[in-house]
């Protein structure tokens, strides 16, 4: 029998009883489903009991290792803040693992009062992580030998799986053009799997424009009910797990494993190109899961008609359903990603900085963030501010990776950008100020940044005199000095051009 906080009524004194520390947790977790969403709170935090107040340090525990590591690196700090905040007395946070992870009787007491004690792992966590615990206190081996052979099955294919990034959810997607159709079309199988017209799916586009994010997401959001078994990995996990079932002699437990899933997804698949027993053995499987009314998801860097050395059945059969490209990204796409990024970052990054990012690291939206990663941890570890300066120290051979020769064309095409003017203003005899001004910082890096003569820059700017030249880099000069945000908006464009 359990008491109002979930726990044991045989519960040590020194347990939360309270109801002051009762509400308090109530608020706490409410903040934080506010804060996190619906979503990431149900996949980790909802799980969470208060386990005890003990003097200064409030004790959660959650059913497994995992979560509980998962939660203390990404929760701990703010959990400690919560408590804080809650005048409780409570100066810190211990997140342990439930010594009982055993179901409660009641979910709908769990829900009721947000203290029960620790949840199941979601089936989400068992077959698509293959991370968790077993919920069994019998040793893995022994509880899957007492299980069915259908059971079984199942297990060992939710064992072959990969693992998930918990990061890689719908609302952490950032859409935009590029991206916005295969974006649509994957919520549309994470809702309705197998419905017509979207089976299989298939998404391709280039290197880190976002085609694994939104294969993760999909098996998060179609295995986070717990109905469906959700298999994920690589194409060449796959043809390794299929050579390891036919030197074991095992390829009959191999087929089964896969089709007893619900949803099968295979990531990079040009990887089975030239792997011709693989493919047919993919082939077979495609056929069974679809045949059973089974989702298939598939993602490769080119679309099945360009996926030469694929089989020309299997290539058919890829482009029979729903095919969804990802373009490269859009300078604003890139921006919002960085914004997004930075929102929760634990220093403050300016927005020049991110404008810098977004129009130097255009190809690999993965490269992008993993710089702005960079120039976070750079701060956090040595107590810096982030700035121009700084991201050009750390990102140095990132950013030399991405360096071209300068020329004037591309000078007056990245200031008219900047200023949103037309291009061809840069050559016109328009002497508005709103012309006139880029015009004159487009001269003024020309003069900067490359070994052109006074006339040779002239000429490239609509067969101007010379003279002009120097006024405008002389002006400029000038402004520069005067106006701090007219310096700063200088400097960002000539970094973006040189580095």
């Amino acid at each position: 029998m359990e008491n109002e906080l979930g726990t044991p009524s045989s519960a040590a004194p020194d347990q939360v009883r309270e109801a002051p520390a009762a509400e308090a947790w109530a608020r706490i977790r409410g903040r934080l489903r506010e804060e996190v969403g619906e979503v990431e709170y149900r996949s980790w935090l909802r799980q969470m009991t208060l386990s005890a107040i003990e003097g200064e340090e409030a004790v959660i525990q959650l059913p497994t290792r995992f979560l509980r590591d998962w939660v203390r690196n990404h929760y701990g700090d703010r959990l400690r803040a919560l408590w804080s905040a809650e005048s409780l007395g409570v100066r810190r946070v211990d997140i342990r693992v439930a010594p009982d992870s055993r179901p409660p009787a009641s979910e709908e007491a769990t829900a009721a009062t947000g203290l029960a004690g620790a949840a199941p792992v979601a089936r989400a966590h068992q077959g698509a992580l293959a991370l968790a615990e077993p919920l069994s206190s019998l040793p893995r081996a022994e509880a899957q030998a007492s299980a069915p052979a259908s059971q079984r099955a199942e297990s060992r294919g939710n064992d072959w799986a990969a693992p998930l990034d918990p990061r890689f959810t719908f609302d952490s997607f950032v859409v935009g053009k590029p991206n916005e159709f295969a974006h649509a079309c994957a919520r549309r199988v994470a809702e309705k799997p197998a419905s017509p017209g979207f089976n299989p799916l298939f998404l391709y586009g280039g290197v880190g424009l976002g085609k694994t994010h939104l294969m993760h997401a999909i098996a998060w959001a179609i295995s986070f009910g717990g109905q469906r078994n959700v298999a994920y990995m690589s194409a060449e996990k796959f043809m390794y797990r299929f050579i390891a079932a036919l030197r074991s002699q095992s390829t009959m437990e191999f087929k089964e494993s896969l089709r007893s899933v619900d949803v099968l997804m295979i990531d990079d698949l040009q990887f089975l190109i030239g792997k011709d027993n693989t493919q047919e053995e993919f082939f077979h499987t495609f056929n069974a899961l679809v045949d059973a009314g089974k989702q298939i998801v598939v993602s490769a860097d080119k679309s099945p008609s360009d996926l030469s050395g694929l089989e020309d059945r299997l290539r058919t059969r890829l482009g029979c359903g729903m095919v969804a490209d990802i373009h490269a990204t859009t300078y604003e796409l890139r921006i919002s990603i960085l914004q997004a990024k930075a929102a929760g970052a634990e220093v403050d990054v300016p927005a020049r900085v991110l404008e810098f990012l977004a129009h130097k690291i255009t190809s690999n939206v993965r490269e992008l963030e993993g710089a702005l990663n960079r120039l976070i941890a750079h701060a956090n570890l040595f107590g810096r501010p982030v700035t121009l300066e700084s991201a050009q120290e750390v990102l140095h051979d990132i950013l030399r990776a991405h360096d071209r020769r300068v020329t004037i064309e591309e000078i007056q095409r990245k200031v008219a950008e900047h200023y949103n003017i037309r291009l061809t203003d840069m050559s016109s005899a328009r002497r508005a100020r709103n012309v006139a001004r880029p015009r004159q910082v487009a001269m003024y890096l020309a003069k900067q940044l490359t070994s052109r003569s006074l006339p040779e820059i002239g000429r490239r700017f609509g067969n101007r005199d010379h003279t002009t030249v120097m006024h405008a880099v002389s002006r400029v000069a000038e402004l520069m000095q005067a106006d701090s945000t007219f310096a700063e908006d200088v400097e960002l464009l000539r970094r973006m051009l040189e580095t």
